[in-house]
């Protein structure tokens, strides 16, 4: 078994580390190996029980959730400067882990310290929202009425395999910085950054139950966590049948469920594009973190008109995208997450072929002596005359896998865009500042880009309509979902309320009203 770049680990609970009620564990696959190197613990519902449960006591005990943001601040940006200290092991596992490029895995990094620095940010100016809150009018001088932000209580965080400590961090740090405790559940298929995260909350001692972390099977950890009735809410990052599974969970508890869901994000690349800079988008859009992104541009619409030109371009620059181990600096595409994903993506790669479309380039394994016979790697792929009735047009298929369709106007453009199930992200490309406002305002998703395609800050607000989810992470909203708004009405007259007054009075009263 290879070396892994960080000890193996026990579940993390109560600000401990326990092993697994059932002692199992499952074994990680590096691959771009396709052989084990370590192993992490596969919880179950007994040790959901027991995270929630200490999660519950530091939330009620108020050591966390009625301190200052001011003071939750600190552990946050303590958090950052950990994670930035540690990059680079951190970065070589989660490649390791998942696959991506270790270039992405290190930039992910960054993001990821960014991320909880944000947060921080945020917790001290909670303070000030709280403390001066205005009044609000209500036509009454008799009352005043003011809200206050609180944390929501104990949070179910579960997260996905292609961002494993990003998108941890998405939710972790707002949930924190609100004063929630949380249970975070990682995708069995890259959990070890999230061990990881459990490590550094430890060293920076993080308050024992603010932050545990249970790994383990979907079916085993995830499902009992999203249906646990100790519950405040359930933050949930992933494909949109197990979305279903968990707002459904969650609802039979009464409990909110955030949802962000998956994808087949349209990019519109127009007459005035200029080629070379359209192309470099659209690789980005579709084969950025190997594919496997949410917000994948998979769709891409060209010009009919610029359409010979630019697919020329694309399939001499998808040829040369260096595919190799992605722990080699400059790899620009990896293997995907494992065997399972791997068949699905050849899967797919056939139906495009059996459905008429037309193969530019790739639709195999590379070719190539940098990766040798092993490991779960695709070739950038890219089919053309492809059209909405496909299902490589219709369906997520999470892998480097480009589907091109032409069009001629904008207002087909615009429509064949919207003809989705999901309405996650949609990009434009054009010279035309005025069309480039049109179409954003036209198409049905919850993220726009204009001339690019995939650029995500912690500041900006992320997330999807349709059968992408709803709520939406990162910036202020992304500490909206974990706080709970309490109104406070306090009756400010100095005269008796008298609804109910003495009868005689009342007499007295009805008495002069007559005269």
């Amino acid at each position: 078994m290879v070396d892994s770049p960080v000890p193996a680990r026990q579940l993390y609970i109560g600000g401990s580390w326990v092993p697994p009620i059932k002692v199992q564990y499952l074994d990680v696959v590096n691959p771009a190996t396709e052989l084990p190197f370590t192993k992490i613990p596969a919880g179950t519902s007994e040790d959901v029980d027991a995270a929630v449960a200490a999660a519950t006591a530091t939330f009620k005990s108020g050591h966390w959730s009625r301190t200052t943001g001011a003071y939750r601040a600190k552990f946050l940006r303590a958090i950052a400067q950990k994670v930035r200290e540690q990059k680079p092991v951190l970065a070589k596992a989660e490649t390791m882990d998942c696959g991506k490029p270790i270039d992405e895995a290190e930039w992910d990094m960054d993001d990821v310290a960014t991320c909880f620095e944000y947060y921080a940010g945020q917790a001290e100016a909670l303070d000030g929202r709280n403390s001066a809150a205005p009044a609000i009018d209500v036509g009454m001088a008799e009352f005043d009425v003011r809200v206050r932000r609180e944390a929501l209580g104990v949070v179910g965080l579960i997260t996905p395999w292609n961002y494993p400590l990003l998108m941890a961090a998405w939710k972790v740090a707002p949930a924190l910085a609100a004063g929630c405790c949380a249970v975070l559940k990682p995708s069995e298929l890259a959990s070890l950054t999230c061990l990881e995260l459990a490590a550094i909350a430890a060293e920076v001692q993080l308050p024992p139950g603010v932050l545990n972390v249970v790994t383990g099977t979907g079916p085993d950890a995830g499902a009992p966590l999203s249906a646990h009735p100790g519950l405040a809410k359930v933050a949930f990052t992933g494909s949109a049948a197990t979305g279903r599974r968990v707002s459904l969970s969650a609802a039979a508890n009464l409990r909110p469920a955030s949802l962000e869901l998956g994808g087949k994000s349209a990019l519109l690349v127009f007459e005035d594009a200029d080629v070379e800079k359209a192309v470099e988008w659209a690789m980005f859009g579709a084969f950025w973190t190997n594919g496997q992104i949410c917000s994948s541009t998979s769709r891409l619409l060209v010009h009919q008109d610029v359409a010979p030109a630019f697919l020329e371009h694309l399939k001499k620059r998808a040829e040369s995208i260096n595919v190799c181990d992605p722990l080699t600096p400059g790899c620009r595409l990896g293997p995907l997450v494992s065997e399972g994903q791997y068949l699905k993506v050849l899967g797919y790669i056939e139906a495009g072929k059996a459905d008429g479309a037309s193969l530019l380039t790739g639709g195999c394994r590379p070719g190539t002596s940098a990766i040798g016979t092993a490991g779960y790697f695709v070739a950038p792929t890219v089919f053309t005359g492809v059209t909405p009735s496909m299902r490589i047009w219709r369906e997520e298929i999470f892998g480097p896998v480009l589907s091109v369709a032409t069009f001629a106007t904008e207002e087909q453009a615009v429509e064949m865009a919207n003809d989705s199930e999901y309405g996650l992200a949609g990009a434009v490309i054009s010279a035309c500042p005025e069309r480039c406002r049109r179409v954003a305002e036209a198409l049905e998703c919850g993220i726009v880009w204009v001339n690019c395609s995939q650029p995500c800050f912690c500041y900006a607000p992320w997330g999807g309509i349709k059968n992408s989810g709803h709520g939406r992470e990162l910036g202020e909203w992304g500490l909206e979902n974990f706080l709970s708004v309490k109104q406070i009405t306090k009756y400010v007259s100095p005269d008796i309320w008298g609804w109910y007054s003495p009868p005689a009075q009342q007499q007295s009263q009805d008495a002069a009203s007559k005269l």
